[in-house]
């Protein structure tokens, strides 16, 4: 056997195989990882680059389950208001915003709890920027406020229909700016300026590198900006991106499937698509989640497709092709009918999925697991909530529902496969911060009570969610989310071990190393 590339000694290996748990060197040529232990070792010579990693824990490489790269480098500019607990904190964040040289103000992160259960309007922006447009993203990535000179610009004067689940929200016929859903804040966002490709280019590659120094190595995609795969390619051109990217386009009411089919395996070096996103649902602070009893407020009655029945011919088409779907479903409703659509498809080793399942009937679960759908979840969005559901999302649902939130354990404990991720930029993408949350189920290094705790992961559980988990998820079993011999070099190296040392401590451990299909795309 010739030379390795690259050889990892000192470190205590996690290996994720129950063929052999632990091992204490790895050897690295090319792409592929070739030998462990003494094996490794005898590979060394004079071209091998040798990492002495003095005692950190080796584990497969972090896969982020859920996230949204292009998204959040073109839209989550601006303010950063995510600090923001009041209304007077807003004012004071809007009057420090600057505006750019176009005009607008623009912002992100707002909380809904920040209009502490009143109305979500544009009064405080037209008070603080009057006669200025002003375009701030709601922290969910599902609903945006604009100012009243922000919706002049882009013609909204009044309701409209829109073939998905969206609205103008108007009181007595007149918009308040709160825009609900991707059609809606489609309308204003034609309007904006477009940021400019190196711009983009420059923004994705300081998200990227940030996400790889967390330990993230690969990442499944949701991006649906039309100049997503552009952009990847263009980083490309310039370079290797630092994860390796699965990108599942959007299929939005009223698509093609066609249309995302001939996507299907376009890629380059290091992305490539291979799924199909969907929609049952929205967010349950926006009121659009599709619940199977309304909220507090009445609304989360209606499925983002208006016609449900054309969802389940759209994923079944699709899943006869054998393509992958990944389906947003929140609410217990939307979750359901998504089963429905998709347990006695046939799967011929596709393995689809649902993202976020924020509640979950107890007696759902046991359906859930049966009928072999991967469950992709967040456990950071829980740091939205309260334990004791003063929050909105819980003042929404009720105290029964909220009480349902992100059960992961269940999921797990009854034999189902739970991927999990960040959702950024609708959380952070610490991958350590997804899996100290898990087993915490409140933000690491708070004081607060945990969210629903008997829904807490183990740590082995947290890191089989990012690693052996993610890997099913996406076919690849045999070659990844376990460091093996013959196994995809992807790597993380943690000072500490990310299954026994206490969360709070993994969740600012540093990563010594973080190498994907490889490639070291990480050093600390």
């Amino acid at each position: 056997m010739s030379a390795a590339d690259l050889l990892l000694v000192g470190t205590r290996v996690r290996t994720l195989d129950p063929a052999r748990p632990w091992a204490s060197a790895v050897a690295i040529s090319g792409d592929q990882i070739v030998a462990l232990d003494d094996d490794a070792l005898a590979l060394r010579s004079g071209r091998t680059e040798v990492v002495d990693l003095a005692g950190a824990v080796t584990t497969p490489g972090l896969v982020d389950g859920h996230l949204h790269p292009v998204f959040g480098a073109s839209s989550f500019q601006g303010a950063d208001l995510s600090a923001c607990r009041s209304l007077d904190d807003l004012r004071r964040a809007l009057a420090g915003a600057v505006p750019g040289e176009d005009g607008w103000v623009v912002g992100w992160g707002l909380d809904h709890n920040v209009f502490a259960g009143g109305s979500i309007d544009n009064t405080v922006l037209d008070e603080v920027h009057p006669g200025r447009p002003v375009f701030l993203r709601l922290y969910d990535g599902h609903s945006a406020l604009a100012s009243s000179e922000a919706l002049r610009r882009a013609g909204v004067t009044g309701p409209r229909e829109f073939e998905q689940r969206s609205e103008i929200v108007c009181v007595g016929g007149v918009p308040n700016g709160m825009l609900l859903e991707h059609a809606a804040m489609e309308l204003v966002q034609a309007v904006m300026p477009v940021m400019p490709a190196a711009v983009l280019r420059e923004r994705l590659r300081e998200v990227l590198q940030g996400m790889a120094a967390t330990g993230l190595t690969g990442a499944c995609v949701m991006d649906a900006e039309d100049n997503s795969l552009e952009a990847y390619a263009d980083y490309e051109a310039t370079g290797e991106l630092p994860l390796r990217l699965r990108v599942a386009p959007w299929c939005m009411p009223g698509a093609d499937v066609a249309d995302v089919i001939a996507l299907q395996g376009r890629g380059g070096r290091r992305w490539t698509v291979e799924a199909v996103k969907f929609f049952m649902d929205g967010t349950v602070e926006g009121g659009t989640a599709w619940l199977e009893h309304p909220d507090c407020h009445g609304t989360g009655t209606e499925a983002f497709w208006r016609d449900p029945a054309a969802y389940t011919k759209a994923v079944q088409t699709l899943a006869e092709a054998r393509v992958q779907t990944v389906t947003h479903a929140i609410g217990d409703a939307a979750v359901r009918h998504v089963i429905e659509a998709l347990e006695n498809v046939e799967s011929a080793g596709i393995r689809h999925r649902i993202e976020h399942l924020e509640t979950l009937p107890r007696e759902l679960v046991p359906r859930l697991v049966r009928s072999g759908l991967v469950s992709s979840m967040q456990p950071c969005h829980a740091g939205y909530t309260k334990a004791d559901h003063s929050d909105e999302w819980s003042q929404r649902l009720g105290s029964d529902r909220a009480a349902r939130a992100w059960a992961c354990r269940d999921i797990v404990d009854a034999g189902g496969v739970l991927v999990l991720g960040s959702d950024w930029p609708i959380a952070t993408y610490d991958a350590r911060h997804v899996l100290a949350h898990a087993r915490l189920r409140r933000p690491p290094g708070s004081s607060e009570a945990a969210v629903a705790p008997e829904q807490a992961l183990t740590g082995l559980q947290a890191l089989e969610g990012m690693t052996t988990h993610a890997a099913y998820a996406d076919g690849a079993e045999s070659y990844a989310g376990r460091i093996a011999v013959g196994a995809r070099a992807d790597l993380t190296v943690f000072a500490v071990d990310p299954v026994e040392a206490p969360a709070d401590e993994v969740a600012g451990a540093p990563i010594r190393l973080t190498v994907s299909g490889g490639l070291v795309t990480h050093r600390g």
